[in-house]
């Protein structure tokens, strides 16, 4: 079994750091102030129980007793006791070999334990002591320091010291004075700052980091080769301790080592050495490039395992031991987290670990949060569009169909509608155009010796060299790669959509099915048509989808059949008369933004299917939609009036509509629901005259033209602005959302001021001419008179 070497976790590369050497020392510290508080413990608990032993003599005995205890203890010795002559040199040996030996000697002969015997680790202090055989204290007792023992040929021989130990009080008042040091060492009170000195000292600390920063990502930046160790140092600032600075600091590394992997990475994927290369010998240039690339990935790597932690912690509403950053704060985290993954997702797309990105952005798609959500749509939505290959789009596209089938489809609608940005259609119409075109046919050798030069035919050569390889390079490029992965990408798309018609039908996703199938309906399977109409048109039967939804159904089925499906022999009539049955659902409220669907629908259901439709049907809906044109907003009335245009136009005799004769027998029947019988040719257009008077003049407009038989040049034809677009790009550019006039009235506001302030000061000099000769003839008949009122007035 080969010892792969196991790469080093994030933690262990933060074991040299400053911060670590000093969380270290404070826990060595730490123990060894608890070491010696638990010693003086034990010591004062050995110094309580000699306390006690004094305490309680034992009481003295008889003399006489003593001396015939003794008497008998000398006789019982001498009679046990054996002379050195009658024994054997071999015991006598061993006598004396023992006698040398300190451990013999010294050794406690009251207990039977062995000689090496090892520290019990949870022995009471109190039963150790009670071992020992008790006597009378006649001196103060010692207190042996044991010291390293000391090792020679006999055996450990250990070493001690005796102490002389002090008064209990005295070192009880000692114990007390080091329980106070080290309680005011452990709670040194810190200095009280004010909310001013605290809110400078943050900002102090936030510019030192905010600098450190900027020098170290600069440094990066400018030499990435040699300064890629220093991507470790910017990573570690990410677990900032500091509560004051920390949520701010970290969201700051975040973003700057975001900025410097877009600008660092190399436009290639970095792949592992074998052991081969990795034995062989290499360039000093190319040593350098391997380190720099192997040190890249490796950050790379725990810089997206350090996003990936702070977005779960949020999601878990987990806090760290720390407690350095508190649960709101984590929210501010995670969303910045995010926003960096969604950049490395677009920017870095070809980069290593971009399917893990993947696997990360696709489940916060379906996110509660409203804001995180849209963020990872959106990078979703551009990622599909700058896709121009098609791996990235594949990995995506598993990854939502795993999700909306793992979580039983119970997600949010925009999940699916990001499909809609997949770039699939605009290559498969590339590659149509690619198989009809004819190849580029080369000059054969005849040709080039009749028609050119020697020096011509060797440049010639060279020339069609060189495009054969582009034109390998480029088919090989083009038709193979990207044809595999949109087909795979495509039909996991349509498997999604598939099973959510066939399972959850009255799903919310069922809108963006509904959508996505009208877009990308054309490249189905023609094997699936039938089945699939049959589907849509049970959906609308059923009653039970919306207005926009069953629009949704119409639209896909009319694209179906308007690409593959030309072949098959199939009549819509069921789904025109829906249509038709339901135009006047639409008005100038809600239902206003649905006219751009009815629009589309109308375009592929008549403009692509002209040769499809009678004439019946084709008066019909156009009589209808002049009807609707009248009830609608401004910009939906441009955009009717534009069909009504492209109906004049495409189908013949619709000028029938502009007569007041009728045409065959019967009477307009506009309640009927079927387009083919209502007799719509014997009635009028009289509706264009009302619109005539509309007050928007694009409306004016249309109205004028299409009364005079939508002509394309002359007076009554329309100008090349409203002409050349679309109804739906007509409806669109004339939109209301703001609630202003499109296009806005002209101003006539300052010729009115003009006009006004003329007028006031010709009604003031009027006035004061009338009140002057009223005043002339008022003094020439009663002078006196005057005189009195001017003196009462000046009085008063």
């Amino acid at each position: 079994r080969k010892n792969t070497k196991r790469v080093p976790s994030f933690r262990k590369l933060l074991r040299t750091s400053q911060i670590k050497l000093d969380n270290k020392l404070k826990n060595k510290q730490y123990k060894q102030k608890s070491a010696a508080k638990k010693y003086r413990k034990e010591q004062k608990k050995l110094r309580e129980a000699v306390r006690d032993a004094i305490s309680r003599k034992p009481f003295p005995l008889e003399e006489s007793k003593k001396k015939q205890v003794a008497k008998k203890w000398e006789e019982k010795e001498e009679e046990d006791a054996l002379p050195l002559d009658m024994m054997d040199e071999d015991d006598l040996k061993l006598m004396e070999d023992l006698a040398q030996k300190a451990s013999f000697l010294t050794r406690d002969l009251s207990s039977n334990e062995p000689v090496h015997v090892k520290k019990r680790k949870h022995e009471n202090v109190i039963e150790k002591y009670e071992k020992v055989p008790r006597r009378l204290q006649t001196e103060p007792e010692k207190e042996l320091i044991h010291l390293l023992p000391i090792k020679d040929k006999s055996g450990i021989i250990p070493q001690a010291v005796e102490k002389p130990v002090l008064n209990v009080e005295h070192d009880e008042e000692e114990d007390t004075e080091d329980m106070e040091e080290a309680e005011d060492f452990n709670e040194e009170p810190l200095p009280v700052l004010t909310p001013e000195e605290m809110a400078a000292q943050r900002r102090q600390k936030l510019q030192e980091r905010k600098m450190h920063i900027a020098a170290l990502a600069s440094a990066i930046l400018s030499e990435p080769d040699s300064n890629i160790k220093k991507l470790k140092e910017l990573r570690a600032m990410l677990m900032e301790q500091d509560p004051n600075v920390a949520v701010i600091v970290r969201k700051l590394v975040m973003v700057s080592l975001m900025e410097i992997f877009k600008d660092i990475a190399p436009s290639y994927k970095i792949r592992p050495l074998t052991e081969a290369e990795k034995a062989t010998k290499v360039k000093k240039e190319t040593q350098k490039l391997r380190e720099f690339e192997e040190g890249l990935v490796s950050q790379y790597k725990y810089y997206l395992e350090n996003l990936e932690q702070t977005i779960k912690d949020w999601k878990q509403r987990k806090l760290k031991k720390s407690n350095v950053i508190s649960l709101k704060a984590y929210k501010g985290l995670a969303e910045v987290a995010v926003k960096c993954l969604c950049e490395l997702l677009v920017a870095l797309p070809h980069f290593n670990f971009h399917n893990n990105i993947i696997v990360l952005i696709v489940p916060l798609m379906n996110d509660p949060s409203k804001m995180i959500s849209e963020l990872c749509v959106e990078a979703v939505k551009k990622l599909f569009k700058q896709d121009k290959l098609g791996y990235a789009s594949l990995g995506v596209v598993k990854v939502i169909s795993g999700l909306v089938r793992g979580r039983n489809y119970d997600v949010r609608p925009e999940v699916l509608k990001v499909f809609l940005h997949l770039r699939i259609k605009e290559v498969e119409l590339q590659k149509d155009s690619e198989d009809i075109a004819p190849k580029k046919k080369f000059m054969t050798y005849k040709e080039k010796r009749k028609n050119l030069s020697r020096m011509q035919r060797k440049w010639k050569k060279a020339e069609e060299k060189l495009e054969r390889e582009l034109l390998e390079a480029e088919a090989s490029e083009s038709k193979e790669k990207k044809l595999k992965l949109h087909t795979e990408t495509l039909n996991i798309v349509f498997v999604t959509y598939f099973r959510i018609l066939k399972k959850a039908q009255k799903s919310p996703l069922l809108p963006a099915v509904l959508e996505g199938l009208a877009k990308f309906a054309h490249l189905i399977n023609v094997e699936f048509f039938d089945d699939l109409l049959l589907v849509l048109h049970s959906l609308i039967a059923s009653g039970d989808l919306s207005y926009r939804e069953s629009l949704h159904c119409i639209l896909s089925a009319f694209h179906i059949l308007s690409g593959q499906g030309d072949v098959l022999n199939i009549d819509p009539m069921k789904f025109y008369t829906h249509l038709y049955k339901t135009l006047f659902s639409l008005h100038a409220g809600g239902t206003n933004e649905d006219i751009g669907i009815v629009l589309q629908c109308l375009d592929v259901m008549f403009a692509k299917r002209r040769k499809q439709v009678s004439q019946q049907r084709a008066l019909a809906f156009l009589k209808r939609l002049s009807i609707l044109a009248l009830h609608v907003l401004p910009n939906s009335t441009v955009g009717i009036l534009a069909t009504n245009r492209v109906f004049m136009q495409t189908f013949p005799r619709m000028d029938l509509l502009l007569d007041n004769e009728s045409q065959g027998s019967g009477v307009y029947l506009p309640e009927l629901e079927e387009p083919e019988h209502c007799n719509a040719q014997n009635t009028a257009l009289w509706e264009l005259h009302l619109l005539q008077r509309h007050y928007h003049p694009t409306v004016q407009k249309f109205a004028t033209h299409l009364i005079a038989g939508a002509p394309t040049e002359g007076s009554g034809a329309l100008p090349l602005d409203l002409s050349q677009r679309s109804a739906t790009e007509l409806f669109e550019t004339y939109c209301m959302k703001g609630m202003t006039f499109n296009p806005p009235v002209a101003s006539v506001t300052p010729r009115r001021k003009d006009t006004f302030s003329q007028m006031d000061s010709f009604v003031d000099e009027e006035l004061n001419k009338q009140l002057q000769q009223h005043i002339n003839e008022t003094v020439a008949h009663k002078p006196l008179d005057f005189a009195k009122h001017l003196k009462k007035s000046s009085l008063a």
